[in-house]
Order: C-alpha cells, then sequence, then structure tokens
C-alpha cells in the first residue's frame, strides 16, 4: 500500500464554494480511474501568523492510496484527470507538493 499525499495552495484563496467543487472533482476523478483505492480531501486549519512563514501554506490536503507505483503511476496517466487539472489550472492557478510514502498510523 502507497500513500500519495498532496499539498495544494491556491494564492489568492478560493472562495469555500469553490474550493468544495475543486476537492469533490479530484477526489470523483481519481477514484473514476479505477486504480485508485481511497482518497481523502480536508482543508488546511490556518494558524495565526503562518503567512509570514517563507513556505508553500497549504489550501487543503488530498491523499490517496493505491496498491502500488504502478497504480499510482496508471491513475495520474488518466486524460480524464489531466483534463480536470488543467480545468482548474486555466481558472484557479495553484501550486502542488507530494509525498509517496507508507502509511502513516
Amino acid at each position: 500500500m502507497i500513500q500519495h499525499t498532496m499539498i495544494v495552495s491556491f494564492d489568492p484563496p478560493l472562495p469555500d464554494t469553490e474550493l468544495d467543487q475543486f476537492l469533490g472533482d479530484i477526489e470523483r476523478a481519481m477514484l473514476d480511474t479505477g486504480f485508485v483505492e481511497s482518497v481523502v480531501a480536508r482543508r488546511h486549519i490556518p494558524v495565526p501568523g503562518e503567512e509570514v512563514i517563507p513556505a508553500l501554506i497549504a489550501t487543503a490536503i488530498v491523499q490517496l492510496a493505491v496498491a502500488d507505483i504502478d497504480a499510482l503511476a496508471k491513475g495520474f496517466a488518466a486524460p480524464a484527470l489531466h483534463e480536470l487539472i488543467d480545468r482548474w489550472q486555466s481558472r484557479h492557478p495553484y501550486k502542488v507538493a507530494w509525498a509517496n510514502h507508507e502509511p502513516l498510523a
């Protein structure tokens, strides 16, 4: 089992309804690939003063569970996922950092 954890950062921040739509779109698109076993997406919980830290600050966290590296690669190769990413990037550019790792718990 591999976890793929993404830190997604929109600047400027999205309105709540649009962030909800983005997270729902990502969850559906990843599950629709057939290679992802589960998807969990949550909003970042801001801490006062974090905006002065010179780092990528999350808007949301998305975590995928996949069987192995091959499943992860196949999931991210899905054309529908690329269309979704391109659509959101054209409307609301965002940055992403990620890590592939074993389950943390």
